[in-house]
Parts: structure tokens; C-alpha cells; sequence
């Protein structure tokens, strides 16, 4: 196993259930025995390997398994058919208080802890500043863990988990429970720790993080293996399947209506009036979750009391932090737009969907020249999701290419590059 850090064979992982439990001998003896619940499979026949030095991913549902196979890792739970070879020294983050003792102080927990992952006081003096350091809880590190909040629980945790030199480090989801510092602090750390070789097995339900951190992934689904192999490619065809539910779940709810129904107040004169609107694919079929990147029609429909001429339909598209990004209006391209009495819509095509995962609010305007006819704020939902695991800042896409250039030594040099 020397290019492999852990090898998993076959593995299964069942569990008894019981409906009841019996938890003294009276109750045992005027109740009987626990009726059992029978079996539940965790985990299936499960077969990989890591590679030494690089880092793994567990995504899938809650539920699908990552938990139980990480605690199969890391020693807690023992499999109850297959093998696991792990080779290396394991430090392990698994949940709130693993491995701490309430009534000793951070400090003694340290050195407890340092001794359970086979390291020697001198070792664990050592690494003890830079340990304090990192979890930056001050002067609770004297004082018993049984006081401590769930964030300093994950401070001290991941502190020792990543600064004792892990040979092989399992990471359960555990680090989300932290502030916004200390996530960026701990993500920062694992790329140092990836950079340095060091092999990682990380549980996750940020696919932006599983993508930029993970060299392969491996998709758990009720115990099974969906996919396994690169990280980009498995995300994406995860999140495929879990838009492809969130689509069939809105559209059972909608009873297959795409449109959505407004709400919050209304404002204008009247005579014309949005009443819905509907996300369209390249097909004319309704969708109710779309993508970043897709083609997309949205139609806005309307229904008029009398006719009426010269108006200028506009959208507004709301981030659901709220704050207004963009707006459109059939204006800007000499549209105007007349109508007759009675119901009809006004299409807005985008190439290429632009707005990021959320679920923006739309607003939407009827007006002709300082006359509103009609006004909804942040009336309508619109769900956007991912299409794939690459990572993207903000609320929008910005369209634009990249380019580079080799320059040698001495153009490097003339033009201040090199020192």
C-alpha cells in the first residue's frame, strides 16, 4: 500500500433497529424483550481506494452514508462485512466533543488527545503554542471544555486535529458550526495541509469547496456508490440529479404549472395588470428551477381592462439578500408595446441566464413615460441552481475571456517582473 493511504474492500455496514428499548431489568421483565425493527444498511459493498497525498470527498444526500463511512475510517465503528487498511497515522474531526473530557481544561485535552493519536508529550510540547494559537479561544484554554460553546468545541477540535502533523486527516462537516473567520482560517489549513501531501477525507455539502479542494469524489446515495472519479465530473452529475428533483418536486406541488403566483403589495393605476410569470426552456416547455448559464425565456403575463398604447414592460431582478442587481425594460430597444382588452403576455428572452445560484425575487413594472400602470416589488420567485461544482463569487456571471502570454528572462526584467 505504499502509493495508497486506504484501501476499502467490499464494505458493508448494518445496523439492528429496535422499536423500544429496554433499559432495566423491571422493564425487561413486565415488558419483555425489545421488538426488533429490523435491519437498516447503511452502507453496500463499497470499493475504492485513496491515493496517498491526495484529497477525498464524501457528498450525498443526509442520510447517505458519508457519516458512517468516515467513523468506519477513523476506527469508531467497525464494518460488519469487507475490510479497510489504513495506512498512516489518522487524526480525525468527527463531531462536537470527540475525544474531549468535559471536566479537564483545554490545555489537558490537548495532551489527551495528543495521546490517543500516539504522540509524545515532548511532541505535543511542541505543537502546543501553535495549537493555542490556532484555536484563538484565549483564556478558556485553562478552563474546563464542559463550559465551552459549540464553536470553541470546533476551534480546539481542528486545532489539534491539523497541527499535530496528521498523516491521514478525516474531516466530517463538523467545521460549518464555526464563524465565518474561523471557516476561512480552517479551509486555509487544509489547502497547507493538501499543498504538504498530507491525505484528506472530507465530508461536505459545499460542492464549490468539494471542486476546488478535492482531487476525486465519491456521490453516496442511501449506502450505494452513484459515482466515483474526478471531483468536477461527479459534482456536476449530482447536482444534475438533485436540480432534476427539485424541478419534478415543484412541479408536483405547482400541479406542472410553471408560473408563479404574485404576492406583496401592488401599486398603479390598474387598467393593465401582470398576473403571473413563467420560466420557459429553448422548447417552450415550462421550467420551474433554472440554471446558471441556460437559455431563457421569461413570460410575463398580463391581462387589460382597456386598451392601451405605447407601454414599456420591465423587470427587476432581486437578489434574495434583496438587494436590486439588474433591471430590464422593453424600452431601452424602442419596444413599446400596445395592448387590447382582455389577457396576453410580453416575452424577454436571455441567451445566457447570467444570475448565480439563489432564489431571486422579481419585480415587475408596467408604465409609459412617469405613468405606472402596474408595479409589484419582489413579487415572484424565481429559483436558479448550479449547473456545475465550479465555485463562483457574487450574484452574477461576468462574460469575458482570459488570455496570456510566456515572456523570457529579459523581458520579464525590463518590464519589472523579475528583482
Amino acid at each position: 500500500m505504499s502509493g495508497v493511504a486506504i484501501r476499502v474492500e467490499s464494505l458493508s455496514k448494518t445496523f439492528d433497529l429496535h422499536r423500544e428499548r429496554r433499559n432495566s431489568v423491571k422493564e425487561r421483565f413486565v415488558r419483555g424483550k425489545s421488538t426488533s425493527g429490523g435491519r437498516f444498511v447503511a452502507l453496500n459493498d463499497l470499493t475504492f481506494e485513496i491515493p496517498r497525498g491526495t484529497t477525498f470527498g464524501l457528498i450525498g444526500h443526509n442520510g447517505s452514508g458519508k457519516s458512517t463511512l468516515l467513523k468506519i475510517l477513523a476506527g469508531v465503528y467497525r464494518p460488519s462485512a469487507g475490510a479497510v487498511m489504513v495506512d498512516g497515522r489518522v487524526s480525525a474531526l468527527l463531531e462536537l466533543g470527540a475525544g474531549f473530557h468535559g471536566e479537564l481544561t483545554g490545555r489537558e485535552n490537548i495532551f489527551l488527545n495528543g495521546a490517543i493519536l500516539g504522540m509524545t508529550k515532548r511532541q505535543v510540547d511542541d505543537s502546543l503554542e501553535k495549537i493555542i494559537d490556532f484555536a484563538g479561544i484565549g483564556e478558556f484554554i485553562d478552563s474546563p471544555v464542559k463550559i465551552y460553546s459549540s464553536g470553541m468545541y470546533v476551534r480546539l477540535g481542528f486545532a489539534i486535529a491539523v497541527t499535530l502533523e496528521p498523516e491521514i486527516l478525516i474531516v466530517d462537516e463538523i467545521i460549518a458550526v464555526g464563524d465565518e473567520e474561523f471557516q476561512r482560517k480552517c479551509f486555509d489549513h487544509l489547502f497547507k495541509l493538501r499543498n504538504q501531501g498530507t491525505t484528506i477525507v472530507l465530508v461536505t455539502h459545499s460542492m464549490g469547496l468539494a471542486a476546488e479542494l478535492c482531487d476525486n469524489v465519491v456521490w453516496l446515495d442511501h449506502g450505494d456508490v452513484r459515482a466515483m472519479g474526478p471531483a468536477v465530473e461527479v459534482i456536476d452529475s449530482y447536482l444534475a440529479d438533485v436540480n432534476i428533483k427539485e424541478a419534478e418536486a415543484s412541479s408536483a406541488e405547482s400541479g406542472e404549472e410553471a408560473t408563479a403566483t404574485p404576492v406583496g403589495a401592488r401599486s398603479g393605476s390598474g387598467e393593465v395588470q401582470v398576473t403571473n410569470l413563467e420560466f420557459l426552456r429553448p422548447d417552450g416547455s415550462p421550467a420551474q428551477v433554472l440554471l446558471t448559464g441556460d437559455e431563457v425565456t421569461v413570460r410575463m403575463h398580463y391581462v387589460a381592462k382597456s386598451a392601451v398604447t405605447g407601454l414599456a414592460f420591465a423587470l427587476g431582478f432581486n437578489h434574495e439578500n434583496g438587494v436590486g442587481i439588474a433591471g430590464a425594460t422593453s424600452r431601452v430597444n424602442d419596444a413599446d408595446i400596445d395592448v387590447e382588452p382582455g389577457a396576453g403576455y410580453v416575452d424577454y428572452r436571455l441567451p445566457e441566464l447570467p444570475l448565480l445560484p439563489a432564489t431571486w425575487r422579481i419585480s415587475t413594472r408596467i408604465s409609459d413615460h412617469g405613468h405606472t400602470y402596474d408595479h409589484l416589488d419582489k413579487g415572484f420567485p424565481m429559483v436558479v441552481r448550479a449547473p456545475s461544482g465550479l465555485a463562483e463569487a457574487g450574484a452574477m456571471r461576468i462574460k469575458g475571456t482570459w488570455s496570456g502570454a510566456v515572456v523570457d528572462g529579459r523581458e520579464a526584467e525590463a518590464a519589472g517582473a523579475v528583482r
